[in-house]
């Protein structure tokens, strides 16, 4: 091997082996946070959407879609609505769910494990009533009122949509006892069935309009909806709830569907998370409901939604960031893991270097020493061969052909010694001391 690439591969050596205590450290620091840090989502989360066929089970299949363009599957938990959802987020079996605002029970316990990212949509509570039913039980065409309901077969949906508790609510507030009613508890699809066949007066479910359900309801001869005349008192009792009316021809414009403005109450559907959801999860589908939820619909206008006003739950930090600022910087020029890896880890790893740098200060001392060292532990032997050569005339001392004998063979394990061009001046001056001890040792032969 030559000798220039030998010196330069000893140099590199020393160079590591100085520079490695220094760079062990900085990984294994890089290493405990990246495991604390936890930057890197989960391929797989849970959504709690709602029956089948519903606004909410329409919505999941879209955050599938979405997300799965990142890596992640989104795994769609069907249930019977807000409450259920809402039961399945304190229960952990759920790391996301949709709720409606006022249909579920939530306590101060939820403020904690529970955060939202925001108001997704305008969830109107429709009542659809049979025509013939009107003219059989009040001699109309027409209800405007809940308290025109007495008598009524009415479905409320199931307990865990949670419609049933905001139906009951409106109930009483008119006053109108639930024993006055025929009430009854079916799933969507079941009760909409038996309510097209005139087993039922009344359908009632909160949804959004894009509910496959509301949109055939609305196109459906025969069938009408409840014009909430009241929509602006019932808003001004209830806080969750909201006005909000329906075009007139914005289902059908040939068809003129419907006929007049509609007047419907409302409360706002939020995306709820769990507390042990990963915050790289919250941040993509706060990102996504801005482009889901985004556009211009019947009940809002663009970029009306998502909002993070009416939320009952404490709003997550990344949906905040998400909806006010849109994607991060990073995310716009770089694949989502990575920018993800980056974002999260940037303060980290800021302090790492903070604390690195003054540290790197010490690889440059330590790598001279560990070169001067090669020829500095030599200058101890030679002192003492030297010092021994004083007391080699008295009677004991050591003879100076063994000392010589000594320095020769110092001398042949000196010329092995291999430095860096720019520390060969020290190793000259080892060999030249050494010829000066010799020299001293040959005048008392």
């Amino acid at each position: 091997m030559p000798h220039n690439i030998r010196y330069t591969l000893l140099s590199l050596r020393d160079l590591a082996v100085s520079f490695g205590p220094f760079a062990l450290l900085t990984i294994a620091l890089l290493a405990l946070t990246y495991w604390w840090l936890d930057p890197n989502p989960p391929k797989r989360v849970v959504l709690a959407t709602g029956p089948a066929q519903s606004a909410y089970d329409e919505f999941g299949k879209r955050y599938a879609d979405a997300l799965a363009r990142y890596g992640i599957t989104v795994e769609l938990l069907p249930s019977e609505g807000s409450s259920a959802n809402l039961e399945l987020l304190r229960t952990g079996r759920a790391d996301l769910g949709f709720v409606q605002g006022g249909s579920a029970d939530i306590g101060y316990d939820d403020e904690e494990s529970i955060s939202s990212l925001g108001s997704l949509f305008v969830e109107p509570l429709w009542l659809f009533y049979r025509e013939d039913s009107a003219q059989r039980l009040n001699q109309t065409d027409t209800i405007t009122t809940l308290t025109e309901l007495q008598g009524w077969r009415v479905n409320v949906g199931t307990p865990g949509s949670g419609v049933p508790r905001l139906f009951s609510t409106l109930l009483d507030v008119n006053r109108v006892e639930r024993d006055q009613l025929h009430l009854s508890e079916l799933e969507q699809t079941p009760a909409t069935v038996a309510f097209l066949d005139g087993q039922l007066d009344a359908v009632v479910f909160a949804s959004a309009p894009e509910s496959l359900m509301v949109q055939m309801l609305l196109q459906s001869p025969g069938i009408k909806l409840l014009d909430f005349a009241q929509s602006e008192a019932y808003s001004r009792r209830f806080g969750y709830l909201t006005p909000v009316v329906m075009p007139q021809g914005v289902v059908d414009l040939s068809k003129n569907i419907p006929t007049h403005d509609m007047r419907l109450v409302a409360s706002t559907t939020s995306l709820l998370a769990g507390s042990k959801t990963h915050p790289a999860i919250l941040q993509l589908f706060a990102q996504t409901a801005t482009g889901l939820h985004g556009g211009a619909g019947w009940f809002s206008r663009a970029r009306e939604y998502p909002s993070l006003e009416h939320s009952e739950v404490p709003l997550s930090p990344e949906a905040v960031r998400a909806i006010r600022n849109g994607p991060p910087f990073l995310q716009r020029y770089l694949p989502f893991w990575l920018a993800n890896l980056v974002e999260r880890m940037w303060l980290a790893m800021g302090l790492i270097i903070a604390l690195a740098l003054p540290l790197s200060r010490i690889v440059p001392p330590l790598y001279t020493f560990r070169i001067r060292s090669r020829v500095f532990r030599w200058y101890a032997e030679l002192r003492d061969i030297e010092q021994r050569s004083e007391g080699s005339a008295d009677p004991g001392g050591t003879p100076v052909q063994e000392l010589l004998d000594q320095l020769d063979a110092m001398e042949l394990k000196v010329e092995k010694i291999v430095v860096p061009l720019s520390h060969t001046d020290e190793l000259y001056a080892l060999r030249n001391n050494i010829h000066l001890v010799r020299k001293k040792l040959l005048r008392k032969a």
